[in-house]
């Protein structure tokens, strides 16, 4: 091996990286060697594994390959065959299964090889990165940003010019979490070179010399080698010809043509005709090159492949790897050979390669790269294999299944006889890159299906014209397109003769899905009628429930709750009752009818149906749906003050948004990301304010639903940063003046950013008309974060009037408003506004307040709320209490008030357990029994009865009976 010079900093810091890993609180770390090519990054990894392996880690080395990229998982199913594992059962790239659970299994998988016996640690190196699959560099994404709980180094050495945006865009986010440790290599110095390699390697060559080959290779170590070796042999030595290597290998050019390229073909001069051929072979097989696989390649006895591999090694051209297989010494050098082969000869060779993997057993995705390469025109059987593995990897890497289809599409020829062969071919790459998140690319290839596909389509109950037109509207609303949709939509659904009924009720369904977002949902009721109608008569359930999915979230944005609740409860009679394979191709209804639960208050019928929706989502690979069920989730995490996932979930959907490309989806994911920052994170951050300015910038000049929910959430934003102006600016820019644009069934909590901005900038006839508004809109709303926003603006009109008694009333009463409808974020909210009013008057029950809502803030990781309890405790704490037992609820044993005393204070069933050295199952055999008791349902309303009894004792002395009295009750 080539001696390691000039890399003491990097190494330090590596050393550094494994003791950290190893040590007594040792987690995941992902290292990023970066630099062109040829800079030393393989032997710098080699050496990292080196050191690894001397502390008893156990080492798994992949590597990513240049004309292997679309097969899916190679580096890591490289690395994995060291441990003698598949990353499934089944193989990696025959796999039809979710490939986000893939992920999630291979990252448990790293977390199970780590902690076996006898290694006490993981390193997995994968070289080359800039290669990789798709499916790979997702892969890699999940594990930056959820890293393993354990001791596990993934080391990656890629080109930096050559790397593509995803695989950056994954190491930057994982540098800004301090997960990723970057080392960007330069050039070795000369003294290492011309005083440490060249005497090693080249004893008898003149310094002088060697001082020119350093300066052609400008210290890049791969060219110098190269160069000190063809000066030994006294070859075209110091020969500066332009080389770079980033343009000459791996770029669809000619490495050999100049530089580098000529000096290592002037390698392969003194070879025999059979030894360079099995080179060239060496060179298309990639890591398959065993000698077996050689022989038939090259159509030559095995003995004497194994003579030419013996030479070639000795020639330090080949390398050999793990179960017997060969590689060329470098990767440059394997491009060398391979685009120096003659073309015919080359095709010639993958075509063998194909039919004896088949032969072997080889998955389709292995056999299709080598169809690929071997193809030059129509081949039925060819296309048949690329089909295959399209249809093998549209789950787990639909980019690779995408790329497959449209190797055939481009040797497919263009005559009649064809036709509906090249129409199938099109329609399930247009879908696969939807998958995957190509949705232009995907819109763009629906409008080649629909042109091909006459009105008049007969011979199927669901055509494909229907089919085309329905993903073509699902990819332009996506886009957020939405007025293209609607009038794709009404075209197809309006022509003559009419679609079939089962074709009219899928483009009827995505109609009710796109419309909304360019009409008001009133001016759809018909149509969205006319579709449940028809899904009803054809006994489709799927589709009903699709149907009134629409109708639920439609109605409850609208503000109609009677018929809101009405179309949520069927919706989800139906849904509850289909299985997930009946959902699995259409899991949109899930989203629409979590988001209609949740801003119908009812939290767990929201996370019940997101859950479901996420699960069948990533089990078909339904790309586009996820951040909508993501951002649902967040939205209920976040009402109930649950802020570290939330904003995890809407950090995910972000992910998936920048790389779908649709500017209104981004709008609507980073709103919901800078709404769970607000709370989140201390009062002055404006981390939240900048976010919440990058969604109403992606949000353009539209006026829709998730345009006016930016601005309002701006406004919130820059209430929080004291700038009331700004925020009356931004609600009105988003609601209009007349507030019609804002989202009814929330604009009461809007409202409220009104009224306080009004209150702030003295204006308060302005504030008393708002919140007049609000308390009328909230009292039809019936919706108890509705209503106690109301309640709150009214109570701010109130104090600023100089009526503190009244109101600390109000905000008493928002608090027990938001215990019942369990939006733990206003009650803690409430109670923190209403603590100080409190407190004039009755000091005690002000600081049970506090209490309470520095609790609620502290368990639900809401520091903007604990920033504010710790600016108002002087309001409060006018004096400190004297320490008071705490009051028990009565008619419960001791062990029964000592949960609920815990409960109140916020802690989970799992964290009780371990404080009182109980399991969690006798903790909830306890908390039924309170529950049967005490008359309340649910764990806030339990905290909120024990509450008032602290805040009843502390004015009166007393506490009242809420239920039986007897111990034994």
């Amino acid at each position: 091996m080539t001696p390691l010079v000039s890399r003491a900093t990097e190494l330090e810091l590596l050393d550094a990286v494994l003791d950290r890993t190893l040590g007594e609180h040792g987690g995941c770390s992902v290292v990023d060697l970066a630099g062109a090519a040829g800079i030393g990054k393989s032997r710098l990894l080699a050496e990292f594994c080196r050191r690894a392996q001397a502390r008893g880690m156990t080492v798994l080395r992949g590597r990513a390959t240049e004309y292997e990229q679309h097969i899916p998982y190679q580096p890591f199913s490289d690395a994995l065959a060291d441990h003698d594992v598949e990353l499934t059962g089944q193989g990696v790239t025959d796999v039809r299964g979710d490939r986000f659970g893939l992920q999630r299994s291979i990252a448990k998988l790293l977390v199970r090889i780590a902690r076996s016996s006898p290694g006490t640690g993981l390193v997995v190196a994968l070289d080359d990165l800039h290669w990789a699959d798709p499916a790979s560099l997702e892969l890699l994404d999940h594990i930056v940003r959820h890293p393993p709980n354990a001791p596990v180094v993934i080391v990656v050495a890629r080109r930096d010019r050559q790397t593509t945006t995803s695989l950056d865009a994954a190491l930057t986010r994982g540098i800004d979490m301090g997960t990723v440790l970057r080392l960007n290599l330069g050039p070795l110095a000369e003294q290492a070179c011309v005083e440490v390699l060249a005497p090693e390697l080249a004893p008898h060559m003149h310094p002088g010399q060697v001082a020119e080959l350093y300066a052609a290779s400008d210290g890049n170590p791969l060219y110098f080698l190269a160069l000190l070796q063809a000066g030994q042999t006294g070859r075209n030595a110091g020969q500066k010809a332009g080389w770079n290597a980033e343009q000459n290998a791996g770029q669809n050019t000619q490495p050999h043509s100049v530089g580098l390229g000529s000096v290592l073909l002037d390698e392969l001069t003194p070879l025999t005709m059979a030894q360079r051929r099995t080179a060239e072979a060496v060179a298309v097989l990639g890591e398959r090159g065993s000698a077996a696989l050689l022989a038939v390649v090259t159509g030559r006895e095995e003995a004497e492949v194994d003579a030419d591999l013996g030479a070639l090694a000795d020639r330090d051209l080949l390398r050999p790897g793990p179960a017997g297989r060969w590689a060329l010494r470098h990767p440059v050098l394997r491009a060398v050979v391979h685009e120096s082969t003659h073309p015919l000869e080359r095709a010639r060779m993958h075509r063998l390669a194909a039919a004896a993997l088949a032969d072997a057993g080889a998955p389709a995705g292995e056999r299709a790269h080598h169809v690929e390469q071997s193809l030059t025109g129509w081949d039925p059987q060819a296309v048949a294999v690329l089909s295959e593995a399209a249809e093998r990897s549209v789950s787990t890497a639909p980019a690779s299944s995408a790329h497959w289809l449209g190797v055939a599409l481009t040797h497919l020829p263009d005559e009649p006889q064809h036709a509906t062969l090249r129409r199938d071919l099109m329609l399930r790459r247009a879908r696969a890159l939807g998958v995957c998140g190509g949705l232009q690319e995907s819109r763009d290839l629906l409008h080649e299906v629909i042109a091909m596909s006459p009105p008049d389509e007969r011979g199927s109950e669901r055509s494909v014209r229907a089919a085309a037109v329905t993903l073509c509207a699902v990819m332009e609303r996506h886009l957020g397109r939405y007025t293209e949709a609607v009038a794709l939509l009404r075209r197809e659904l309006s022509r003559t003769p009419g679609p079939s009924d089962a074709d009219r009720v899928e483009l009827g369904l995505e109609l009710g899905s796109s419309a909304p977002h360019a009409t008001a949902y009133p001016q759809l009721r018909a149509d969205v009628a006319a579709t449940l109608d028809l899904a009803r008569s054809l006994g489709d359930e799927v589709a009903q429930a699709g149907a009134l999915s629409i109708a639920a979230l439609g109605e409850t944005y609208e503000g109609n709750m009677g018929a809101a609740r009405e179309a949520t409860d069927r919706a989800a009679a139906l849904v509850d009752a289909l299985t997930d394979h009946d959902l699995a191709g259409l899991c949109e209804p899930l989203a629409r009818l979590g988001w209609a639960a949740a801003f119908l208050e009812r939290y767990a019928d929201a996370e019940r149906h997101a859950d479901r929706g996420l699960a069948i989502a990533r089990r078909g690979g339904q790309l586009y749906v996820l951040p909508h069920l993501l951002l649902c989730k967040s939205y209920v995490h976040h009402q109930t003050l649950r802020l570290h996932s939330a904003m995890e979930l809407a950090d995910e959907a972000e992910t998936i948004a920048r790389g779908i490309g649709s500017d209104e989806l981004l709008a609507f994911v980073l709103t919901n990301k800078a709404y769970a920052q607000m709370f989140a994170f201390p009062p002055g951050d404006k981390a939240a304010l900048t976010v919440a300015e990058e969604a109403v910038a992606a949000a353009g000049s539209r006026t829709n639903w998730w345009a006016s929910i930016a601005w309002c959430v701006l406004a919130q934003a820059a209430m929080h940063a004291g700038d009331a102006q700004r925020a009356r600016a931004a609600v009105l820019r988003g609601g209009g003046d007349d507030l019609n644009g804002l989202h009814p069934s929330m604009r009461p909590l809007i409202l409220e950013i009104l009224v306080n901005s009004a209150i702030l900038t003295g204006d308060t006839p302005a504030a008393a008309t708002w919140a007049e508004r609000a308390r009328k809109e909230a009292e039809q709303l019936d919706l108890p974060s509705q209503q106690a926003s109301a309640l709150r603006s009214t109570a701010h009109c109130l104090s600023a009037g100089g009526d503190t008694a009244a109101a600390a009333e109000l905000f008493e009463e928002a608090v027990d408003r938001t215990a019942r409808g369990g939006a733990v974020l206003w009650e803690a909210f409430s109670l923190l506004l209403g603590a100080p009013l409190v407190a004039v008057g009755d000091p005690d029950r002000g600081r049970a307040m506090w209490t309470r809502a520095r609790q609620l803030a502290v368990a639900g990781g809401a520091h903007q709320l604990t920033g504010l309890a710790d600016a108002i405790h002087s309001l409060v704490h006018t004096a400190p209490p004297p320490a008071q037992p705490p009051v028990p609820v009565p008619g419960l044993s001791a062990r029964e008030r000592e949960i609920t005393a815990l409960v109140a204070a916020g802690l989970t069933t799992p964290a009780i357990a371990a404080r009182l050295f109980l399991s969690p199952r006798t903790v909830e055999s306890h908390l039924s029994r309170i529950y049967r008791k005490t008359g309340v349902t649910s764990r806030a309303a339990l905290a909120v009865l024990q509450t008032r009894l602290e805040l009843n004792d502390a004015t009166t002395g007393t506490t009242g009976a809420t239920g039986p009295t007897s111990e034994n009750a």
